[in-house]
Parts: C-alpha cells; sequence; structure tokens
C-alpha cells in the first residue's frame, strides 16, 4: 500500500506538544508535507523559535512515522517559528508576542543582571528578543553590558521622531541610562517618570520581537502600573534573595500582580545569591543569606521555584562581569535551562 500524505498525518496526531497538550496536527504545527517512495518531510512549526523542546518533539515525530508506517523511509523535518501576530492594532507592542517582567520587591537582589542573563538565553535559543531597562531612577543595563557610551538611533516617522533600540550583543536594548550623564541623578516624580517609560514604550521602534524583557525597578508604584497598562500582555517573575527581610518586599511585589486592574500571571520565583560555593571547596555550601526563602514564597503563592543562583565571583557585583556570555561560565546551563522553563510558561499562556 503507499503510503499518502493522509497516512502521515495520522501517525503525527499521535505526537503531543508536551506543554500544550494537544497533538500537532490538531495545533496546525505539521507544514510542507511531501511523501515520495523512500522520503518524508516536513516543515515542524514551533510556537517560538527558542523552543526547548523541539528535539523531543522532533524524536517523537520520527518514532510515530516508524511506528505506525514503517522504518523503510527518510524522515527529513525541519524546523520554523509561526509569525508574531498582531496582539491588538492599538497596543503600544503590537508586535512583541511575549512580554515578561522582571521584578523584585527592594533593591540589591540582583533583579538586573537575572534579567540580562534571561535576555541573552532566549537570544542564544534564537529569540529575537528585547531589553528595556525601566528601572527610571537607577539604570543598571548600560553598566552590565558595559555599553554606557552608546546612543540609540533616532528615525523619522509621519513627521514624528523615533527612537531605535540600541543593539547590544545581539539584543535591542534601551534605557534612560544611554540618554543621561551616569553621574546625573534622575529626580522626577512618579507621573515624569511614568511619562518617559511610556515614551520608551510608544515612541520607540521595538519591531518584530519573540520576547520583550523588562527589567522593572525594585518595589511597587506608578511605573509598574503604567507598565501592566502598557502591556497587557505580559507575565512576570519575582526575583528574591533567601533572607526574610528581602522576601517580605518581595511577596508585596508578587500580590500587586494579581491586584485589580494589574492581572499580571506570575510565572515564578527566581531565588539569586541562594548559596557562595568556593572554588577550592565546590562541595561546601555556605548559605550567607540564609535559605528556604524562596521556596517557601513559591508554596505561598502557589508557583514554582523556578531557580536558585548561587554566588559566583563576578556574576553578583553590582557592577560589569554579571553577563554570562560563555559554555564555560559555572551558571551558563542554570540560566539556559531557566529560559527554557519560562518559554515553555510563556508559550501555554500565548497558545492555550
Amino acid at each position: 500500500m503507499n503510503t499518502t500524505k493522509e497516512h502521515v498525518l495520522a501517525a503525527l496526531s499521535q505526537v503531543q506538544e508536551p506543554d500544550l497538550k494537544k497533538d500537532l496536527v490538531t495545533l496546525n504545527m505539521i507544514q510542507d508535507l511531501e511523501v515520495t517512495d523512500n522520503a518524508i518531510s516536513f516543515t515542524l512549526m514551533l510556537t517560538t523559535p527558542a523552543c526547548p523542546l523541539k528535539e523531543q518533539m522532533k524524536q517523537d515525530c520520527i518514532q510515530a512515522i516508524q511506528k505506525n508506517i514503517g522504518s523503510q523511509y527518510e524522515i527529513n523535518i525541519k524546523f520554523d517559528a509561526k509569525q508574531i501576530n498582531k496582539i491588538d492594532p492599538a497596543s503600544l507592542l503590537p508586535e512583541v508576542k511575549n512580554v515578561l517582567f522582571v521584578s523584585s520587591g527592594k533593591g540589591g537582589v540582583g533583579k538586573s543582571t537575572v534579567a540580562a542573563n534571561i535576555a541573552l538565553a532566549l537570544q542564544r535559543a534564537g529569540a529575537s528578543v528585547g531589553l528595556l531597562d525601566a528601572d527610571i531612577y537607577g539604570p543598571s543595563q548600560p553598566i552590565l553590558f558595559d555599553a554606557e557610551a552608546v546612543r540609540p538611533g533616532i528615525t523619522q516617522h509621519e513627521g514624528k521622531n523615533i527612537m531605535l533600540p540600541a543593539q547590544v550583543e545581539g539584543l535591542k536594548l534601551m534605557s534612560i541610562g544611554f540618554l543621561i550623564d551616569g553621574a546625573q541623578a534622575v529626580v522626577w516624580r512618579g507621573p515624569m517618570a511614568s511619562s518617559a517609560l511610556r515614551q520608551f514604550i510608544a515612541d520607540t521602534s521595538w519591531g518584530a520581537l519573540d520576547y520583550l524583557v523588562v527589567d522593572l525597578p525594585p518595589g511597587t508604584g506608578d511605573i509598574h502600573m503604567t507598565m501592566a497598562q502598557l502591556a497587557p500582555q505580559a507575565s512576570a517573575i519575582v526575583v528574591t534573595t533567601p533572607q526574610s527581610v528581602a522576601v517580605s518586599d518581595a511577596r508585596k511585589g508578587a500580590v500587586m500582580f494579581g491586584m485589580d486592574g494589574i492581572k499580571i500571571p506570575v510565572l515564578g520565583i527566581v531565588e539569586n545569591m541562594s548559596w557562595f560555593e568556593p572554588m577550592e571547596h565546590p562541595e561546601s555550601r555556605y548559605m550567607i543569606f540564609g535559605e528556604g526563602g524562596g521556596a517557601a514564597l513559591a508554596q505561598e503563592f502557589e508557583t514554582e521555584l523556578l531557580a536558585q543562583v548561587p554566588l559566583v565571583l563576578g556574576l553578583n557585583d553590582p557592577g560589569r562581569g554579571g553577563l554570562v556570555r560563555t559554555e564555560t561560565h559555572p551558571l551558563f546551563q542554570l540560566f539556559n535551562n531557566l529560559a527554557g522553563s519560562l518559554v515553555r510558561k510563556m508559550s501555554v499562556i500565548q497558545n492555550g
């Protein structure tokens, strides 16, 4: 019996997308299917270029075809990602598919470093990524990326000046730190800061992005409410350190995202500076800031402790040196895994 496209689709209908819990055929993820006498070829359309489960789905497809049709065929599977759909023509971010808020209840817990490394990990996975430094009063991203001399571009659109994000290490990056002197203090009332942030959204050409990571300022306030209004498609993570003071403040941030008028889903908790492990004694862990705070907070809000990030010399410095760029870095896989977990959770929200 000659194998037809219908036979192949019937076999592939037994393969589920692991997060969405529906089969690949129902989800219309099988495209450009071709069947010849000795080969079966198709494109597996992913929900995001950064999908961490694409190899697993590829192997599941091969096994389903071999089990239900036979092993005599050469099976060729390519990957592609769905085009970014406009979320809302009236949205200020109409071509941004996913927005991730990275928040903390207090300063000094490493929120900006975590945000930057998540953005880099998403970009490594093949996604188009932007990073918005929304901390108007204390911008950190230009320092972390050693890009304080960088300036965003300007273009004209319909007679209006539009900013172009700086291009830094494959990311589109915008920060008020690019526009002011590094030693200058931003002494603005809340409405002025919110207005500046709105300009960073409305008057910046972000273009088509798979992910926009937003490094929010510490605490809760005008900027957080403004961002929730400007990016209703957002989800959030909360960064804390293990000690009780940081957890107490982080709790307020998690509560804020659930308030009426905001309602941003919290994907989980990231506990930073969980322990210190000396290089000369890798079997020893020193819980400098206590332990268990992140897990307790995740349990309280019925969410997940996504990662525990240990203290590593250089990474947790408040200045330069905090970015994980190479495979040899001890936290390279940790941030790759964290980004993968976030991709899966955002995919469920976006496509569920």
